[in-house]
């Protein structure tokens, strides 16, 4: 028996991406109530409808090694899920981010008829700019959400959308500290340092103890300070774990979830480099950003940097704004003196807050209606005839 054709497939490859794909959902559902959505996603997702096929913890892989060693089970899942979407076709097929899955599922979609949007530029401007003449043979249309990516991929002959970041508009300008702290029981009056040392297995395998090590290193020097880490549920209770051993573990609190409120309620974030950083900019907290990984996945991914900067923060300021710590930067007494020099100079975080303000202006528009009014136009294509 035949599957069941839906009317939006999507796949979202990692938290981040859930978070965005559901903005945009809740947006389309509002269009059309009895709108089907169904693929790979997340609890943001689900919240909107959203059918889970799969888990969004089955592809938040990061980095060459890491992804090798489940590249087989990553790699029969899109198989099994190509082989559903051409026996079934959707409307439309929208791969949020997650280009390493995405893209070539997209492009044999494409090739049957399926119309294929990408939600959020493959970041061709930072690293893999060959990836441009993939993203032309998989893709009808993309939604950017940053500017400056509309005529870049227009030069490629790759039609485009700027339909701003979805949640610049849901954040607040002037985010409520004092509101964010009572929420999370959290000291009042203490310095409090939010670390985020990432959504995937392997950010927090490579991330948690240093990030733990620099906030033991962070209560020597200011014994008030507090820390707080919103934990992605799938390793809550491993975190929750290794911060029970941890010199500082008194001084911590673990949440479930809740990254934005925790970002909200602190002064600054220690914070691993990716999407977050962005969040974190929109809040605007000062921040200090970290990445360490596989030495044979960070060997061959800084072969392939295109800029000087690999926080989103710094590469739409096109300045370092805030400090980076990549790979063996990263120690524990770098992290720690990063941040603490952000508590020294206040004058230093007025004037990032400034900039960040003026960045979240830039990235607020009516993400929801731009977006929506793109699908809906694609869904509006004649639907494939199912493959025998």
């Amino acid at each position: 028996m035949a599957d069941i054709a839906t009317d939006l497939a999507l796949v979202a490859g990692e938290t981040s991406g859930d978070l965005l794909a559901s903005v945009v959902l809740k947006g389309l559902k509002a269009r059309q109530p009895a709108l089907h959505a169904a693929g790979i996603g997340g609890s943001a997702l689900i919240r909107e409808g959203f059918e889970a096929w799969w888990p969004i913890e089955k592809l938040a892989v990061r980095g060459y090694v890491e992804v090798l060693r489940h590249y087989r089970e990553i790699v029969g899942i899109r198989k099994t899920l190509q082989e559903r979407l051409l026996n079934a076709p959707p409307r439309l097929f929208v791969g949020v981010d997650a280009p390493d899955f995405n893209l070539p599922l997209e492009q044999a979609l494409k090739s049957q008829g399926v119309p294929v949007v990408h939600f959020v530029c493959p970041s061709i401007w930072a690293w893999r700019p060959e990836r441009i003449h993939q993203l032309k043979a998989s893709v009808d249309h993309v939604l950017c959400i940053f500017p400056f990516e509309v005529p870049l991929l227009a030069q490629a002959g790759i039609t485009a959308t700027y339909v701003g970041h979805p949640l610049a508009p849901l954040i607040p300008m002037e985010p409520n500290r004092a509101l964010a702290r009572q929420t999370l029981n959290l000291p009042a009056g203490s310095p409090i340092v939010a670390l985020l040392p990432g959504s995937r297995a392997s950010e927090v395998k490579y991330l948690l103890g240093r990030f733990l090590a620099a906030a033991a290193l962070i209560r020597a020097q200011q014994p008030d300070t507090h820390f707080v880490i919103p934990a992605v549920p799938a390793h809550a209770e491993a975190i929750r774990r290794q911060v029970a051993t941890c010199d500082a573990c008194d001084s911590i609190t673990v949440i479930d979830g809740q990254s934005h409120t925790a970002l909200v309620a602190c002064d600054v974030t220690l914070i691993a480099s990716g999407t977050a950083t962005l969040e974190a900019a929109l809040f605007k907290r000062p921040m200090v950003i970290a990445y360490n990984m596989h030495w044979l996945s960070w060997q061959i991914m800084r072969r392939k940097r295109m800029q000087a900067w690999v926080g989103l923060p710094n590469i739409l300021c096109q300045e370092f704004v805030v400090p980076e710590l990549l790979q063996d930067q990263a120690k524990p007494a770098d992290l720690a003196r990063e941040v603490l020099t952000w508590f020294k100079h206040p004058e230093r975080i007025d004037a990032l807050q400034k900039r960040f303000t003026e960045l979240h202006h830039v990235l607020t528009q009516d993400t929801v209606t731009l977006a929506c009014d793109t699908l809906e136009r694609m869904m509006d294509k004649v639907r494939p005839s199912a493959v025998a």
